[in-house]
């Protein structure tokens, strides 16, 4: 087997795995935690958002951010061709609608919750963080899921071009 064929099927498993992985906590993990009190759900967030953080979730998010990285470049001999677009675009939206948005989004309001003592704050500072944090987070987990699935879908979509 090709070493494209090889990354254009890991991308596809990453990214999916990814899409997956964001929808489910914006369609299932932070509504269920949302009816919790401020400090249970702060605690709740705060201990997944520490559990999360494993070699498994590290590989699939950097075999994504890598993979989709490396596609246009196997991938070159096929410019200008609506192909190669395709695996521009899969990664322009998955770097800067999942990645970059982890980065410069989800990961500073993380490290705010990673840094409070939930159990020295009094109720009101509790909710004033949890207000800070709520929304923003559950916006930004929702650009990533759409980016990710899209990302998704634009490599599958690929598949069906290679094979024209």
């Amino acid at each position: 087997m090709k070493t494209e064929t090889i990354i254009l099927a890991l991308a596809i498993l990453f990214t999916g795995l990814m899409a997956g992985i964001f929808f489910t906590w914006s369609n299932a993990v932070k509504p269920g935690i949302g009816k919790l009190s401020d400090l249970e759900y702060l605690r709740a967030f705060q201990s997944m958002n520490r559990v999360i953080l494993n070699n498994t979730f590290k590989i699939i998010f950097s075999g994504a951010i890598i993979t989709t990285g490396l596609l246009p470049i196997f991938y070159f001999n096929l410019y200008p061709n609506n192909f190669f677009w395709v695996f521009i675009s899969a990664f322009i939206i998955y770097w800067v609608g999942a990645f970059g948005v982890t980065i410069f989004g989800n990961i500073p309001l993380n490290e705010l919750l990673d840094k409070t003592s939930l159990g020295s704050i009094s109720l009101e500072e509790l909710k004033k963080l949890r207000t800070i944090i709520e929304v923003k987070w559950n916006n930004f987990n929702l650009i990533r899921s759409i980016s990710s699935a899209v990302s998704f879908t634009l490599l599958i979509v690929s598949i069906l071009l290679i094979n024209k």
